[in-house]
């Protein structure tokens, strides 16, 4: 007795239909020796759709350095300025505020170190005797005393001044004055330091200014409000490649 095969059995596959991976009859079943893999469109170009990026589009995984987000910024000044729309302006009146603190520190630093340094000239010049024959000769080598030592005052302080912005600006971003009001100094089209020779120009120039002119110190430091950027620059500033910025 035989049994005929059922007509689909269970585990037998069937033929499939065309497109699932069997190639029609008469096709062959892999490309031809010298035949482009995948459909080709006139000139010799991929068909879009088949994993090959098209003429003038970025490839897959390798991103497009035109669009934001892949380390490129954009619009923004500078690698050093915190995320967000851009770095805040410093007021005019914190920058005044940070002179007005340098200045009294200053000051306080002039008169003690005045103070100190005539204080055995004064001296000597009470001890002239008026009776004395050369009473005025010791006045007059008493006051040559005084006038050299204040003239030795200013010097040191001209120099500590100078290495006091110089260099709190450059290295540190601003002096006590700017750190203590909660702004700093910044190069431009970069948020970092200014470093050692754009602070240097930065300091020279209302110097410049002062020698000159005599109120140019003034002037350049007044001169942010007349600067149409929007980031109230000085003339020094400008001269300098640096900007005020609060933080």
């Amino acid at each position: 007795m035989s049994f005929g095969a059922p007509d689909n059995p269970y585990g037998q596959p069937q033929n499939p239909p065309p497109g699932y991976g069997h190639p029609q009859q008469g096709q062959p079943p892999y490309p031809q020796q010298g035949q482009p893999p995948y459909p080709q469109a006139p000139g010799g170009v991929p068909q879009q759709g088949y994993g090959y990026p098209q003429p003038g589009q970025p490839g897959y995984g390798y991103p497009d350095p035109n669009q934001a987000g892949y380390g490129y910024p954009q619009g923004q000044p500078g690698y050093g300025y915190p995320a967000g729309p851009g770095p805040r302006v410093a007021s005019m009146g914190r920058r005044f505020g940070a002179r007005a603190i340098d200045g009294a520190a200053f000051f306080v630093i002039y008169v003690v170190l005045g103070f100190a340094g005539v204080a055995g000239s004064v001296g000597a010049a009470k001890d002239c005797d008026p009776n004395a024959v050369d009473y005025q000769t010791c006045m007059d080598n008493a006051g040559s005393d005084i006038a050299a030592k204040f003239g030795a005052v200013i010097g040191i302080l001209a120099v500590v001044g100078l290495l006091y912005e110089w260099l709190m600006t450059g290295l540190v971003g601003g002096t006590l004055g700017k750190l203590a009001v909660g702004i700093r100094v910044v190069k431009a089209d970069t948020g970092q330091k200014p470093g050692l020779g754009a602070s240097f120009i930065r300091w020279i120039i209302p110097l410049v200014g002062g020698i000159v002119c005599g109120i140019g110190q003034l002037v350049v430091y007044l001169s942010p409000f007349w600067d149409k950027s929007g980031r109230q620059q000085g003339w020094h500033d400008k001269a300098a490649s640096t900007m005020v910025i609060q933080h």
